[in-house]
């Protein structure tokens, strides 16, 4: 298994999941289909269902798609964000009542953690993890983006931080801000968060300081009028490479992938050639670089009633020069929001908020790869639909 394995949260709010029952309805109970043959395993993985209020979890045995142990688990209240440690021994879970913690055990049955009740009172729109920082972000009631960095104990996974309020900075000069998602870079260096219509901030961050979170930003316009930031992405090597960013652009959403080293000068970010690229549908609510960095994977939504895809790209490299190649796509189910690459590099796995009817995709699909272009392998519902799935990700 790989030390490091990043997922691509996506978010969606409540209120995109109500009233869209008719656009869901499948068979009430739980079904697999396996399309492609296949005798290929996957690490565990878990899917954040907010309608539902449950994680399912699962593992791909020879080509069969599993559930863990106890899977559905039952959340306390409605779930916002999940993230897994890098040692994959907790996972987090944002809610509505706050932050909770399960324990991660044999075959990837969780237990929850600290008696039940919450480990912090944040009501997070994504979350990271980084050593003994649990970084979460939200937006404040004036809708500025505020990051705070609530310190754990890495062993057990517990709080440990004062009985004051946690490390934590407010943008209050980015107004408007809608919390899309968050990342932090491999090299621990930076925190990349998508802001919607107030595009996208980069925070430094300083893992041994006391406060770890940079008390200035760099923002990175939006690249069109009107456009909205929905994801972010950085390449996974130790030493990245680029960062992207996918924003919405009229007809076409775009994928902008730029030079990471350019950040030491903010005022000129460089762009890797051919970028912005058309991310290949209307809105690329979630992107996936492989863990070998040769491809980045968008999950691009098409609107409430119609099939979204995932699209694929190469990235080249020429010294310092990079590359985005032309893509490709494959078919998803209605507004795929998260993307993750299981812990054997097996699957890219995706996860939409709603079946579609017309292509017959369900809310979770899995994707054997072959130099790159993805191949449907499993589809199936992760509960009663509607579920409202709204992210993916994967043990390390």
């Amino acid at each position: 298994m790989k030390s490091v394995r990043w997922a691509a949260l996506g978010l969606v709010i409540t209120a995109l999941l109500a009233g869209c029952k008719g656009f869901w309805d499948l068979p009430t109970s739980t079904t697999t289909t396996t399309t492609t043959p296949t005798t290929l395993s996957s690490g565990v993985f878990y899917v954040l269902d907010q309608t539902t209020r449950q994680i399912a979890a699962y593992v791909i045995s020879s080509g069969t798609l599993d559930s863990v142990s106890g899977s559905p688990y039952t959340l306390p209240s409605t779930p916002t964000s999940i993230a897994v440690a890098s040692d994959g021994a907790f996972l987090y879970v944002g809610t509505v009542n706050g932050i909770y913690l399960y324990t991660v055990g044999t075959g990837g049955v969780l237990t929850i953690g600290n008696s039940g009740n919450p480990i912090a009172t944040d009501i997070p729109a994504a979350m990271v993890i980084s050593g003994s920082w649990l970084i979460d972000a939200f937006a404040t009631a004036n809708n500025s983006p505020q990051i705070d960095a609530i310190a754990i104990n890495p062993s057990t996974g517990a709080y440990t931080g004062p009985g004051g309020a946690a490390p934590s900075q407010v943008f209050g000069s980015i107004t408007n801000a809608a919390i899309k998602q968050m990342v932090l870079s491999p090299d621990n260096a930076n925190l990349f968060v998508a802001l919607g219509t107030g595009g996208t901030i980069v925070v430094p961050f300083l893992p041994g300081d006391t406060n770890p979170l940079g008390t200035t930003a760099t923002t990175i316009p939006l690249a069109n009028t009107g456009a909205s930031a929905l994801s972010v992405a950085v390449d996974p090597s130790s030493t990245p490479r680029v960062f992207y960013i996918g924003e919405t652009a009229g007809t076409s959403g775009e994928l902008r992938v730029f030079n990471y080293s350019s950040l030491a000068t903010p005022q000129s970010l460089t762009q890797a050639t051919g970028s912005p690229i058309a991310s290949g549908g209307l809105a690329p609510n979630a992107i996936l670089p492989l863990a070998n960095g040769d491809y980045v994977y968008v999950a691009n939504g098409q609107g409430l009633t119609s099939s979204g895809n995932v699209s694929w790209f190469p990235i080249t490299a020429s010294g310092t020069t990079y590359t985005v190649g032309a893509g490709s796509n494959i078919a998803s189910g209605i507004q795929p929001i998260s993307l993750a690459e299981d812990s054997d590099s097996n699957f890219v796995l995706a996860v939409s908020t709603g079946g579609s009817t017309t292509s017959g995709n369900p809310d979770l699909g899995a994707y054997t790869l072959s130099s790159g272009a993805l191949t449907l392998a499993i589809k199936a519902e992760t509960g009663t639909d509607p579920v409202g799935a709204i992210a993916i990700a994967a043990l390390p």
